[in-house]
């Protein structure tokens, strides 16, 4: 006999027809209480000690400090469940969220926190489905009172996943269409005289209207430049943070032009010939693609109404003669 049966009758021969939801119920709030301690206990902040040990700064400005870091992040005390304790699973965190076009601090525990609320939130609201339908006298068996519970837990807990993702593509795809143009005007600025510099900074401003994520990545280029931030760092940096092959081909072409004391503007001028050839070859694929993602759709419309032209009448005719004999 299965065991989630035997213990389904088990339950609603006790309690009745809310049994089952009433065992659900307790064993969610059971672990809740476990968890708490856990989660409430904080550890101690040595570095917040120290500075708060520094001299030189008044209880009055402290006060104020505290506050309005408080009210910038208010997940800070929920870190230590909110953030993965590796350094490597946090890094490749902050990435993903980075590649998402989420560059606060808090972006890790943001998501983290979406995804705990949502999935409680739609939990929540499985159950009360259930209770509706068993007070509406329809008997749930265990298989469908799980399904009601845990589905929307589950779709609750990846809903920000799948957001994250989406962004993620989609900001790669945004960068992979305007660079080869962003490099053209960088080509242009550089045999205009400017600088390097200079025209990484042009080229921010004028491509924030169509492709607002690649200027958004000049922009922080030119900014972590003009920290004192070594140029070729401060670039690898940036193939890292966005992902795409063609801008770390990119990175590596003027890393390679600064150290062997070439031409940035004849460097320039043949990679960008080359990413306008790749916009072109992206361009004729998707072309050939379509005839075979047609096929589908042409099998499933075209072809049944074209064999009922063709075989229908056939067909009545000799459903006709059948039923004259």
């Amino acid at each position: 006999m299965n065991p989630f049966a035997a213990l389904n009758t088990m339950l609603v021969d006790s309690f009745g027809p809310l049994g089952p939801l009433m065992a659900v119920g307790l064993l969610g709030l059971l672990l809740v209480l476990i968890a708490l301690p856990t989660m409430m206990k904080r550890q101690r902040d040595r570095f917040r000690e120290l500075k708060d040990l520094q001299p030189g700064t008044g209880d009055g400005t402290k006060k104020k400090l505290r506050r309005v870091e408080n009210k910038i992040d208010k997940l800070e005390k929920f870190a230590q469940f909110l953030e993965p304790q590796k350094k490597e699973e946090l890094s490749a965190a902050k990435l993903k969220m980075i590649r998402a076009g989420y560059t606060s601090k808090n972006a890790v525990r943001m998501f983290h926190a979406s995804q705990l609320v949502l999935g409680l939130s739609l939990l929540a609201v499985g159950g009360l489905l259930a209770l509706i339908s068993s007070l509406n006298g329809q008997e749930l068996t265990s298989n469908q009172m799980l399904m009601y519970t845990l589905l929307p837990c589950g779709i609750g807990y990846y809903i920000p996943r799948y957001w994250v993702d989406k962004r993620v593509e989609q900001r790669k795809t945004e960068i992979i269409q305007g660079f080869p143009d962003a490099l053209d005007m960088m080509l242009v600025c550089v045999e205009a005289g400017q600088s390097l510099d200079q025209s990484i900074i042009r080229v921010g401003k004028e491509s924030r209207i169509g492709y607002p994520a690649l200027a958004d990545e000049f922009d922080m280029v030119a900014q972590e430049v003009k920290a004192g931030k070594e140029r070729t760092t401060v670039l690898k940096d940036m193939a890292e943070r966005v992902g795409v092959p063609d801008v770390a081909s990119f990175v590596t072409t003027l890393v390679q032009s600064a150290t062997f004391g070439t031409s940035v503007a004849e460097a320039l001028r043949v990679y960008s010939a080359d990413m306008r050839d790749k916009r072109i070859m992206r361009a004729e694929e998707k072309a050939n693609m379509l005839p075979t993602k047609l096929t589908l759709g042409t099998m499933l419309f075209t072809l049944p109404p074209l064999l009922v032209i063709l075989i229908g009448p056939s067909l009545h005719g000799i459903a006709t003669t059948i039923g004259g004999l």
